[in-house]
């Protein structure tokens, strides 16, 4: 009977309660799980290419370039009409004041100047009037205009020669005289 005491103690104390079991059994998939995937070959293939993508980018670094095979720069073809005259744009003209130009000429109001954002200081614009069919021709000597929608600033005296020194702004087509 002791032997059977001393069995019944042993059975007792080796017993493991279920949340230590349970732990246990994930340890040992995760640890099964982890030594799949080290020896998988797919994950040989996925390690060797990234060795080789990264020793490419470090040999032919102009890889890129060759992507892009068209110049990034814009020739510029002339027109098929050397006499026709391109109209730079149609919107809203404004009138202004100011005490110096971005060219660094000083402003004077009884000139024919005007303000545009983006052609070469000299440039001579027809400005014409859409409603009125009134045009004075003006020469650009400053940037402008800097407010959403309009196309080009002009002096108090062109301004009063298109008649719109009452109204403020207009809406005009520009052309390109020279």
């Amino acid at each position: 009977m002791s032997r059977f005491a001393s069995a019944e103690t042993t059975a007792e104390t080796a017993r493991i309660s279920p949340a230590t079991s349970s732990r246990l059994l994930l340890a040992i998939i995760g640890a099964a799980s982890l030594a799949a995937c080290a020896q998988s070959p797919v994950g040989r293939q996925k390690a060797d290419l990234a060795s080789t993508g990264r020793q490419v980018a470090i040999e032919r670094p102009h890889r890129v370039a060759a992507l892009h095979p068209r110049p990034i720069s814009r020739v510029r073809v002339p027109s098929e009409t050397a006499d026709a005259r391109p109209t730079a744009s149609r919107g809203v003209a404004s009138f202004y004041s100011d005490t110096e130009t971005a060219s660094g000429e000083k402003f004077d109001k009884n000139e024919l100047t005007a303000a545009h954002p983006s052609l070469p200081f000299g440039t001579r614009l027809r400005v014409t009037d859409v409603s009125s069919g009134r045009a004075v021709t003006v020469r650009v000597n400053d940037r402008g205009p800097f407010v959403r929608g309009r196309v080009v600033d002009i002096s108090p005296s062109a301004a009063e020669a298109l008649g719109m020194v009452d109204k403020g702004i207009t809406n005009v087509r520009l052309d390109v005289v020279r």
